[in-house]
């Protein structure tokens, strides 16, 4: 565990830049998941424990679920899916790499 200091530069355009999408993002991570809420049984004693549970969230999140908005799951409106994945797919990819 650390942190790097690191001076990063660049010249983003600020008319272009919002915090809106991240703090929606955190929104729906946090009501999704028991562990990021505050006062709950439900956290993890590992951390590694923990980055599976994100993994497996934004899994879902991007890949199961179908969005409104976008009337498809977001990983299918990038081109990275050409389907939306049953939970049991989800669970063979974690089979094959688990191993």
């Amino acid at each position: 565990m650390g942190a790097k200091k690191a001076a990063i530069m660049g010249k983003p355009d600020f008319a272009h830049t919002a915090t809106s999408f991240v703090e929606r993002q955190i929104l729906t991570m946090r009501m999704s998941m028991r562990r990021f809420t505050r006062l709950t049984n439900g956290f993890s004693k590992k951390v590694e424990n923990h980055e599976h549970s994100v993994a497996l969230h934004f899994m879902h999140y991007n890949s199961c679920r179908i969005h409104t908005t976008l009337r498809c799951t977001p990983a299918m409106e990038a081109g990275v899916s050409d389907h939306v994945f049953e939970l049991s797919e989800l669970i063979e990819i974690l089979d094959r790499y688990s191993k």
